[in-house]
């Protein structure tokens, strides 16, 4: 059974730093593509940053210079390092899979519909 739980969010005041976490289980993280999206309230859910099997990367132009997503295949685990963080930032970040990916070699587009399986989320809440 797949699964992909969220942590690391929080509060934090703008220009801080927050990394979240992913862990996953039920699939084999090396073989498949991987994504962070976010939902801000009221708002619907956009794509922040996707990671391809080779590890390449694709960020949304919001957040691009700011966030990194990694992946630990021997943790099982993605992560998002978000920097320089704004309060326009604030959200339920979500993390979703490709099992497997499409095309190994490139990321997955910023789109959810690309994606087949999702957790639940972790909030962050940036101040001014």
């Amino acid at each position: 059974q797949v699964q992909l739980a969220e942590s690391g969010g929080g509060s934090v005041q703008a220009g801080g730093s927050l990394t979240l976490s992913c862990t996953t289980s039920g699939f084999v993280l090396g073989a498949s593509c991987m994504g962070w999206f976010r939902q801000p309230p009221g708002k619907e859910r956009e794509g922040v940053a996707t990671i391809s099997g080779f590890d390449d990367t694709l960020y949304a132009a919001s957040v691009k210079g700011r966030f990194t997503v990694s992946k630990d295949i021997a943790m099982d685990t993605l992560y998002l390092q978000m920097n320089s963080l704004k309060p326009e930032d604030t959200a339920m970040y979500i993390c979703a899979a490709q099992i497997p990916c499409s095309t190994y070699l490139s990321p997955p587009p910023l789109y959810d519909g690309a994606f087949g399986s999702w957790g639940q989320g972790t909030q962050v809440t940036v101040s001014s």
